[in-house]
């Protein structure tokens, strides 16, 4: 069968390291997983799925080193898919999912072979469809989504700061936006005499309310990304960054949105480009507005308790039986090394 030749991957770009990605074909897929991984304790067990498409599916594990229990579960969930159509490894995902209304992701989805091997040799459990370029890791942990493929081409200072600016920008992209709109409509008294008369006097000309300003110019935004995604490759970055500029430059000349409330957003859009996994970034943008209208209506007792309402959702979730949180919840203490920073590895 006729496929599309082995490219660089288009979603987890890196300047150093491999350049080769999946591709459509799974014996493809699985060779560039053996070309990596040439030990006989890789095993590749492939099963249909389907009642139609009848889809190969590949499941990859380390024999000794990924936990049995995990792999048996695995399997059983994936023979008890009743489904009439694989056609992707979200359909997989949906059906094997511990969780299934929750917004975070249990599972990574990764189209970079090195990232499948490493957690592989970590033991975790890989999932390869036939029809698609995205292989499913699992199980995942949150910190997980936060590790660049290129953490591990660079020195290990520089890669535990990268994946610090990663973090707190995810953050950012969740709370910028409702702070902020907590402290111009119930928390005066937190922002600075000066920087409250500036941000006074740029929304007296602007004739809506707070929350529908900010609402406006997110929606906005949400619009020229998509915009963006849409478009043919050759203009679609063109058009959402000219875009942006020129609606957000022309709204606030208009008097229709104050300049902090452009920055406000400009900021929490660039903070989410910082983010390496896509599934993460949905899930801040999702959370972004809940935070927003909690703070719209009782400023920042609301982003309090929405917050501890999400610890507590994470707190619940587990991946194919294994914690979300793991290893900071539960704590384990061997695995903190390549948690939020990365630590140097030793010759002896």
């Amino acid at each position: 069968m006729q496929s599309r030749s082995i490219s660089e991957p288009t979603t987890q770009t890196v300047v150093k390291g491999p350049k080769d990605g999946f591709t459509e074909n799974l014996g493809t897929n699985i060779s560039l997983i053996r070309s990596r991984i040439q030990n006989n304790q890789l095993r590749i067990e492939q099963t249909k799925a389907g009642k139609v498409t009848k889809t190969d599916i590949g499941i990859l594990y380390m024999e000794g080193i990924a936990k049995e229990e995990i792999v048996k579960e695995v399997k059983e969930r994936i023979s008890k898919i009743d489904m009439d159509s694989i056609l992707d490894t979200n359909y997989v995902e949906e059906a094997l999912k511990d969780n299934r209304k929750t917004i975070f992701p249990l599972f990574q989805n990764s189209e970079r072979p090195d990232v499948v091997s490493a957690n592989l040799l970590e033991g975790k459990i890989a999932i390869i469809i036939q029809g698609t370029p995205f292989a499913l890791i699992l199980p995942a942990v949150f910190i997980q989504f936060f590790h660049s493929p290129e953490d591990y081409y660079a020195n290990y200072l520089v890669s535990s700061f990268l994946r610090l600016i990663r973090v707190g920008s995810f953050y950012v992209n969740m709370y910028a936006s409702a702070i902020y709109l907590a402290l111009i409509t119930h928390h005066h008294g937190l922002i600075p005499t000066t920087l409250m008369v500036t941000l006074m006097a740029q929304r007296e000309q602007v004739p809506f309310p707070a929350i529908v300003e900010l609402l406006v110019m997110e929606l906005a935004f949400e619009v020229l990304r998509e915009a963006g995604i849409r478009m043919p490759r050759a203009i679609g970055p063109a058009v959402s960054i000219v875009g942006a500029l020129i609606l957000g430059q022309a709204a606030v000349e208009a008097g229709f949105v104050s300049a902090a409330i452009v920055i406000i957003v400009a900021t929490t859009a660039i903070s989410s480009f910082t983010l390496p996994n896509l599934n993460i970034v949905n899930t801040a943008r999702g959370m972004r507005f809940i935070l927003i209208f909690a703070a719209a209506f009782i400023g920042f007792y609301g982003i309090i308790l929405f917050s501890l309402c999400i610890i507590l959702h994470l707190c619940s979730l587990k991946s194919v039986g294994v914690p979300y949180l793991t290893p900071l919840s539960p704590v384990r203490v061997s695995d903190l090394k390549d948690s939020l920073v990365r630590i140097g590895t030793s010759s002896k």
